[in-house]
């Protein structure tokens, strides 16, 4: 298992760590992991996963459309 930081996470999702943090909050993407009490960080396998999803989700043709 790799824990990625902050930078890492906003280099990987392109969003700003304000947009990160609003994102978790509404359960919108993966939580953050307390790692010290000045460090969090973010499971990379669920970072990927949600990147995952998202690029899946490209495929389906928008009904609205």
């Amino acid at each position: 298992m790799r824990i990625l930081s902050k930078r890492q996470v906003k280099e990987l999702v392109l969003y700003s760590p304000q947009h990160i943090a609003r994102l978790e909050k509404a359960g919108q993407f993966p939580k953050r992991v307390q790692l010290g009490s000045n460090r969090v960080g973010w499971v990379e396998d669920e970072v990927l996963e949600w990147l995952e999803i998202r690029l899946a989700r490209r495929e389906i043709p928008d009904r609205h459309s």
